[in-house]
């Protein structure tokens, strides 16, 4: 199979698409990217890499970080973590208030902000005081990009307009279900949500996750087989929040969007793959990144059904 020439297939396709949509507007930031950019990454198994458009640009991954957070909470508590957090699709925004009030607590899974605000706290209580190094470390180590850092403006901007989700720190916190403090815990969230990767770093920072649980390149194991067979079902099954299904539908991949425009996907055993345009559909997903990983999905014939 011909990668590269499907990755320039599937750019010259979505070409029509890019700037359609809007960009979050949410912090400035984010509302100043350019709609049109596109870049798409495949890193396989075997180590070989290909790319199409912007690809060694970087972005803030924002929501992606969470795979990467909650990657390190079961790789820290076991199956204990599903004490604290559940598995099934929310079915509604991604920072819903009114959903975790009627779970008391418990997030409905670990890729909405309440879940990931759950399993920063396990890093937390983990690592301590080096535990903003530690998560930064972690993306590194998984994408082999030392270079690799926080968005400081972005992470502080973050902090100033993020409301929602410190109330969410603090609506668990009254559950019982934080051990540290809702400030601190929604601190560390923001500044992963900042860290910025390109789509080459994202696409070989999940190849452990193609690679039941083992990094192909330095061979270094993340987590179990069995766990990183339980996170890819629940990529699949909540990485898009209430669209999951019809992503699942048209792609047929274990993925993760995020407001920034990237869309990560994995096909276990061999590759993983990152697309990203900024600008979002009506659901917040990345209009042309979402169309780019549909095509390549027909046009490589790679699905898990």
């Amino acid at each position: 199979m011909n990668l590269q020439l499907i990755l320039n297939e599937v750019a010259d396709e979505v070409r029509n698409s890019l700037g359609k949509g809007g960009v979050a507007n949410y912090i400035p930031a984010l509302a100043i990217a350019d709609p049109t950019k596109f870049a798409m990454a495949i890193a396989t198994v075997e180590g070989e890499i290909y790319g199409v458009g912007d690809y060694g640009e970087r972005f803030s991954i924002q929501s992606v970080s969470k795979i990467f957070a909650l990657t390190q909470a079961f790789g820290i508590l076991g199956s204990d973590l599903w004490r604290r957090v559940e598995r099934e699709n929310a079915g509604s925004e991604f920072n819903s208030l009114l959903l975790l009030e009627l779970g008391g607590g418990i997030p409905r899974n670990p890729l909405t902000n309440a879940g990931a605000l759950v399993t920063t706290d396990i890093i937390l209580t983990e690592k301590g005081k080096e535990a903003k190094a530690a998560v930064l470390e972690f993306l590194r180590e998984r994408s082999d990009n030392p270079a690799i850092g926080f968005n400081e403006e972005i992470a502080q901007l973050e902090i100033e307009h993020g409301h929602r989700t410190k109330a969410l720190a603090h609506l668990i916190a009254s559950f019982k279900n934080l051990e540290n403090h809702p400030q601190t815990v929604a601190m560390l969230y923001f500044y992963q949500c900042a860290m910025e990767a390109s789509c080459v770093d994202l696409a070989r920072s999940l190849l452990f996750l193609a690679n039941k649980g083992e990094c192909p390149v330095s061979k270094k194991r993340v987590i179990s087989a069995s766990q990183a067979k339980r996170i890819n079902s629940i990529l699949l099954t909540c990485g898009h929040y209430d669209v999951s299904g019809d992503f699942a539908f048209k792609v047929g991949l274990p993925g993760k969007s995020c407001v920034s425009g990237a869309i990560v996907v994995v096909v276990p055993g061999k590759m993983a793959i990152a697309a990203w345009s900024p600008a979002l559909n009506k659901d917040g997903v990345s209009l042309a990144a979402s169309e780019a990983l549909e095509i390549f999905a027909q046009k490589s014939g790679l699905s898990i059904f």
